[in-house]
Formats: structure tokens, sequence, C-alpha cells
């Protein structure tokens, strides 16, 4: 594979800050959690449509059946993923929340293992299992075991799983696929889905006060077409197991910015925790580079040889 002119791992610094904004948004939002997610996506995928339409629309007859398959299972994974977590953000706070929906390592290493026959050092393993002890320790003072939190924390665990199976069917479809298309096609996929949740479920569509319109504008934007967007980037050149990894640190940007907006408290263990989650995630990145770097020498030498 042609190695990539920008940094991955940057590239995938900006998506995780750009995703830490999220929760804030919707927290703020006053509509449904399905409406939010449908305008959120709408929004994304109308924004994409114009560079899709001039520049790309001719790939659509090269896409195969198994990658149209997998493009809409991505899309409506992404969907419900929307729904669950952002339905969670109404039983319990930002920092539980956040950490309990990118908690993707401990599903995407074994989706990756299964599906991609990938292989961890047990420095890899070691650093996932600390950034996960780090993620859970930010909330330690948060999680109630009882009632609406409990919900809500059940909530953001299944939609951690339903992203991780997102990314995974992303793996594979944007080795073929270019970002825009693939981008556009799953939020158009996702939308459809997301408008057709909301209609089953009577959540009215309208009116929404101003500021709700700028919610589902900012969050189009920023954590979607910022965020998701440069992750679809990033995962031709990273694995899923390797993103869910940095977005792990979406729950410390997510949590200072809740500390500032919305007023909820920042406690030591969150402190802590933050602190873990960043080292572990350095510890990953640096092994995971170490590794490729090894397989490109290892395959350069194989090349002269022969």
């Amino acid at each position: 594979m042609q190695e990539p002119k920008i940094n991955p791992y940057l590239i995938m610094a900006i998506g995780v800050i750009s995703v830490s904004t999220s929760a804030i948004f919707v927290k703020l939002s006053s509509a449904p959690s399905g409406v939010i997610a449908f305008y959120r996506i709408l929004f994304s995928a109308l924004l994409t449509m114009p560079v899709f339409l001039i520049k790309y629309r001719h790939e659509l007859r090269n896409i195969t059946k198994k990658d149209w398959l997998y493009t809409v299972l991505s899309g409506s994974f992404l969907a419900f993923h929307f729904i669950l977590w952002f339905e969670s953000l109404n039983y319990t706070s930002v920092a539980s929340s956040t950490v309990l929906v990118t908690l993707q390592p401990l599903f995407a290493f074994a989706g990756t293992f299964i599906f991609f026959k990938e292989r961890y050092s047990k420095t890899a393993v070691f650093s996932g299992v600390i950034a996960i002890a780090g993620s859970v320790l930010i909330s330690w003072g948060d999680f109630r075991v009882s009632g609406e939190a409990l919900w809500g924390d059940v909530l953001a665990l299944i939609a951690c799983l339903l992203v991780t199976i997102y990314m995974l069917f992303g793996q594979t479809v944007r080795k073929r696929m270019n970002l825009i298309t693939y981008t556009f096609l799953v939020y158009t996929i996702s939308a459809f889905v997301l408008l057709g949740y909301v209609l089953a479920v009577g959540e009215p569509l309208g009116p929404y006060p101003v500021s709700d319109w700028v919610y589902f504008s900012l969050l189009a934007v920023i954590p979607t077409l910022l965020g998701h967007t440069l992750f679809n980037w990033s995962i031709k050149w990273l694995s899923a197991s390797t993103i869910s990894m940095g977005i792990l640190f979406e729950p410390v940007g997510a949590s200072i910015l809740a500390y500032y907006l919305l007023k909820e408290q920042v406690v030591w263990t969150q402190v802590s925790g933050a602190a873990i989650v960043i080292g572990g995630i350095i510890l990953f990145i640096m092994d995971e580079r170490k590794t490729r770097m090894r397989i490109k020498l290892k395959n350069q030498q194989t090349v002269q040889s022969m």
C-alpha cells in the first residue's frame, strides 16, 4: 500500500479533538435523541454531496455488491450508535457516557483478531488495558449503580459496540473506496435509517428553537465532518483498533468541555484517569508504529532479495 502524504496519527488526533465536542452539543440541545442524530447526519450528507456529485459520482458503478452490503450495514450501525449514545446522555453524565462509548478497544481488539487475523504484542495489549482502566477511573465518581444512571450506562456501552462494528466494516470497504464516496454513502444511508426511526417512534421533526438548529449544524461540521470523516480517512492507513485507542482520549476532552460549558464537576479521579488514558494511548501508538516500521523493513528486504 502506498504511504500516506500526511501523518495518519496527526489526522486521527484532530478527529479525536473534534468528536470530543459531540456530547456537549447534544446536552445543550432540547430535541429528542433520534431527531438530533437525524439532523446531524442529514446535514453532514448534504455538506458532502456537492464534492461527491462533482468529482466522484462516477465511482458508483465500480462498487461491488459486497461493498454495497458492507456500506449499508456500516451506515445502519452508525445510525443506531448515535441514537443509543444520545439517549444515554439523557440519563447519565458526559463523563460516564463518553467513557463507556469509547471503550471500543474491548470490541475492536476482538473484531480485528477474529475477522482480520491481526496479532498484537504484549505491549499493545498492556497499553490497551492501561487506557481502558484510565477511562473507567475518569468516571468512577459518577457511576451510580441504580435507576436512570445505570440505564444510561447500558445504552452507552451498547452504542460503543455498534460504533466498533461500524468501524470494522469501514476498515474493509475503505481499502477499495474513495473517502468522499464512502463518507457520502454511509452518511446518506444512516440519514435514511434515522429518518425511518424518527417517524416510527413519533419524534417531531420540528419546530425547534434557533439554538437547536445551530447545535445540529455544529454537530454536522465539527464532530462529524472533522471527526468521523477524518477517522474514515485514517482507517485506510490505520486499523480500527488503533483508531479506537485514539478515541479513548475523547472522555478527557469531553470532561474538560463539560466542566467549563455545562458546569459538570470534575473530580480527582477524572484528572488522574485522563493522565492514565494519555499514557496508554502514547504507549500503544509507539508500539503500533514500531510494528509497522518492522513490517515495512521486512517487506523491503524481501523485495531486494528477489
